[in-house]
């Protein structure tokens, strides 16, 4: 790739093994988001959720910062870019379509806006001890429009989502971690180390079990406890019709570790 679409920004990936890595690369810029990186991360999301060999998905960025949010003038006034996402693709933000494979994500520096919803559209989080967080939308005279106003709740509860979605302040990873919106703290520059170690302890699970659990806690978030109790026997029959229990089984009384294959 050569240097002036580095510095234009983009969104690079890896594969390591089961693990598909994820990776912001707009470095000069803080790694604020472009259009056209916007589109390129839900063709990412999409290769994810759809390719029966990415069991797991790990979200980072190059440099000291997760993103600054926005690269706002292409998206706002007279020379606001359109860059259209493709019909049927993940939606990175989760809100119209959702990944159906479990997202580790790292974060470090500053993860203003948009990261903090990214980062809350996956399921787990890691942070580097320098990260800092600010959802400050308002503070411009708009609003969080990525899922915030709602995945903090879900997080952190009502008093500790709305106090920080109205203050519109800064707060660090130790704050993120003692609320719920971060599950790990660690030394800056190990947290995509971290990230990638827990993705592949996932990965060691069976694909389909994984999978399934988080459909199903999704249906109680969307739909509230009889929802997901009436999903139980959808997980039932996806998992026992599955190679891999039998696999889990027969490794569990030949003592050994099970050899799954996502079947």
């Amino acid at each position: 790739m050569n240097d002036t679409k580095t510095q234009v920004g983009q969104i690079r990936t890896e594969v390591h093994g089961y693990v598909f890595k994820i990776i912001i690369d707009n470095v000069a810029k803080k790694n604020s988001f472009s259009p056209q990186m916007m589109a390129q991360i839900s063709d990412a999301m999409t290769l994810l959720d759809r390719t029966d060999d990415y069991w797991v998905g790990v979200l980072c960025a190059e440099g000291p910062d997760f993103t600054a949010g926005l690269d706002m003038p292409k998206f706002f006034g007279p020379k606001a870019e359109n860059t259209e996402i493709k019909a049927g693709n993940i939606d990175a933000f989760a809100l119209k379509s959702r990944c159906r494979k479990p997202i580790v994500t790292a974060v470090q520096g500053i993860c203003f806006t948009i990261g903090i919803e990214m980062m809350l559209a996956g399921d787990i989080v890691v942070a580097a001890d320098d990260a800092r967080f600010c959802q400050m939308e308002s503070k411009r005279g708009i609003a969080p429009l990525g899922g915030a106003h709602f995945r903090y709740l879900t997080r952190a509860g009502w008093g500790d989502a709305m106090y920080h979605l109205f203050l519109c302040d800064e707060f660090n990873a130790a704050r993120a971690h003692k609320i719920g919106l971060v599950q790990e703290v660690v030394a800056p520059g190990q947290q995509v180390a971290r990230a990638m170690e827990i993705a592949q302890l996932i990965a060691k699970n069976a694909p389909i079990g994984i999978q399934v659990t988080k459909e199903a806690a999704l249906k109680y978030i969307e739909a509230g406890e009889i929802a997901a109790i009436d999903y139980i026997p959808k997980i039932k029959d996806r998992v026992f019709s599955s190679e891999d229990m039998k696999e889990g089984i027969q490794s569990f009384v030949e003592r050994r570790s099970a050899v799954f294959r996502g079947k």
